[in-house]
């Protein structure tokens, strides 16, 4: 892989069956891609060994593996609050059993990093999901690091800031971030290119993707096409470069009724900056 290469995010293609998708990134002429989280029939060791070989077939490098769970909800902010990561007591157990086969799945397959989405990170450090919340990055952290992984955090649900703190109280060295601009601006957090910079020293990767702000209390904003966006996706990838991001430009797309066809302007866009 070239430095800055473009890549997708496999379920981007709107392509539910993993092995299908794989074929139409060898189509796209696309050669790198971060897996979809992947239900548990799928996190065997037989089928990491079916993946790996779809990707050698295909010419296909696989950088992430994603993980994320059937009961989430990304429907609206209360929503995410109350479905999305690991703040659910009750469904913890269940969600950290399933992140640690992600994790032997990742490793199987040979990607260097597992990333999630972990949740709202509270704000005030005195809520006694906090240091719960801590424990259990902690723990995912450990996991990983005992199959050589990195563990990414997505951004959005919180300022760059707040993660920046939440980072150093985790305090473990294989702790990063998969940096999504567009995250900053549908959550009504941060400003994406201002917030590369506060995150620079732990971002290992990132979703190429653009959005909208908010215009309703409590609702997210609203995913456009690459460029047609409010993240300002030319300043995105100029700011990538000047902190020294060298890892692919991973496009996600979540939305629209022509995934393949946004797919490929988005490619080109990305091809024209870096």
């Amino acid at each position: 892989m070239q430095p800055m290469e473009v890549g997708v995010f496999l379920c981007s293609t709107g392509i539910d069956d993993p092995l299908e998708a794989l074929k139409k990134l060898q189509e796209l002429g696309i050669n790198n891609c971060q897996l979809p989280p992947l239900g548990p029939d799928w996190l065997t060791t037989e089928k990491a060994g079916v993946i790996r070989k779809a990707l050698d077939d295909a010419g296909v490098v696989a950088t992430t593996q994603f993980v994320g769970f059937p009961d989430e909800s990304y429907a609206d902010i209360a929503a995410v609050e109350r479905t999305v990561g690991f703040l659910q007591e009750d469904k913890l157990p269940e969600r950290m059993e399933m992140t640690k086969k992600a994790i032997a799945f990742g490793a199987e397959v040979g990607v260097p990093a597992v990333a999630a989405h972990i949740g709202f990170v509270p704000e005030d450090t005195a809520d006694p999901r906090y240091p719960r919340l801590v424990d259990t990055i902690r723990e995912i952290c450990d996991a990983c690091a005992d199959k050589g992984l990195k563990f990414s955090m997505e951004t959005g649900q919180e300022t760059a800031e707040e993660m920046r703190e939440f980072i150093k109280t985790v305090d473990r060295p294989n702790l990063h971030v998969n940096f999504d601009p567009a995250n900053m601006i549908l959550y009504g957090k941060d400003k994406p290119v201002e917030a590369v910079g506060v995150l620079a020293p732990w971002i290992v990767s990132v979703h190429c993707k653009d959005g909208d702000w908010p215009t309703k209390e409590g609702q997210l904003g609203s995913e456009q096409p690459l460029g047609e966006g409010q993240v300002d996706i030319p300043a995105f990838v100029a700011k990538l470069k000047e902190i020294g991001y060298t890892g692919p430009l991973t496009i996600e797309r979540e939305a629209g009724d022509d995934r393949i066809g946004d797919i490929l302007r988005a490619k080109e866009l990305l091809e024209s900056l870096r």
